[in-house]
C-alpha cells in the first residue's frame, strides 16, 4: 500500500466517505448539501470557489460545464440560476459525482448530470464552463484537461477559471491565449485569485 496521501483527484478515494450535512450559501439561498472526505473542500466552499462565484454572470440556459465540480457547489448554483440548462458536473472522482448527484436530487434540480469525462457526449459544446480547476495535478494534467474542454465553448461563449495567483495564474492565462488561441483576460482578482475569462 502506498504512503502516498491521498488527493481529491483519485478516482476511487480508499478514505471513508463520512458523508455529513452541511449548510451553505448557493445563489442566494441557504440549502443543505452532502459534503465527504475524500473530495475537494469537503469542509465546505473553498476560498477561489467563493471569489469565482461572486465575479461570474448568471449563467445562460443551454449546455453548461462545472469542470471538477467535487460535490458540486458550481454545478448546483449553475443549476438553481438556470432552471431550464443542462448542467455537466465533470470530475475523475467517483465519491464526488455521487455527491453531486445526491446534492442535485435534494434540491430538485432535475438538470444536473454528474458524470466521468468520457461519458460527455462529444457533439455537446458549452454555453458556459465554470471551473475550479485542479491545479495540483501537475502542469502536463491541466494542460491536457483544459486542452481537452475549452475548445468545446460554443462561439460567444465564455469560460470562467479561478486560480492562485502565487500557482501560476497569470502563466496559465498566457499559455491558453498561445497554445489553444482563446482570448483569456483577468476578470478579477482577490483574496489571491484571479478570475480569468476564456472568450470562444
Amino acid at each position: 500500500m502506498s504512503d502516498e496521501p491521498e488527493h481529491y483527484f483519485t478516482a476511487e478515494p480508499a478514505s471513508d466517505a463520512e458523508r455529513r450535512p452541511l449548510v451553505v450559501r448557493l445563489a442566494g439561498r441557504d440549502v443543505e448539501v452532502e459534503v465527504a472526505s475524500g473530495v475537494f473542500s469537503p469542509g465546505g466552499i473553498d476560498k477561489g470557489t467563493q471569489v469565482l462565484l461572486r465575479q461570474v454572470p448568471a449563467p445562460p440556459s443551454g449546455d453548461l460545464l462545472d469542470l471538477g465540480c467535487g460535490w458540486g457547489a458550481l454545478a448546483l448554483t449553475m443549476a438553481l440560476e438556470s432552471p431550464h440548462a443542462t448542467v455537466w458536473a465533470v470530475d475523475v472522482n467517483t465519491r464526488a459525482l455521487d455527491l453531486v448527484r445526491r446534492n442535485a436530487e435534494r434540491l430538485g434540480l432535475a438538470g444536473v448530470r454528474a458524470v466521468a469525462p468520457d461519458a460527455v457526449p462529444d457533439d455537446v459544446t458549452f454555453a458556459a464552463i465554470w471551473s475550479n480547476p485542479p491545479i495540483r495535478v501537475g502542469k502536463q494534467a491541466l494542460h491536457d484537461l483544459l486542452r481537452r474542454w475549452l475548445p468545446r465553448l460554443a462561439p460567444d461563449a465564455a469560460a470562467w477559471l479561478v486560480v492562485q495567483k502565487n500557482l501560476g495564474s497569470d502563466s496559465l492565462a498566457r499559455w491558453i491565449e498561445t497554445e489553444l488561441g482563446l482570448p483569456t483576460g483577468r476578470a478579477a482578482s482577490s483574496k489571491g485569485f484571479r478570475v480569468l475569462r476564456v472568450a470562444r
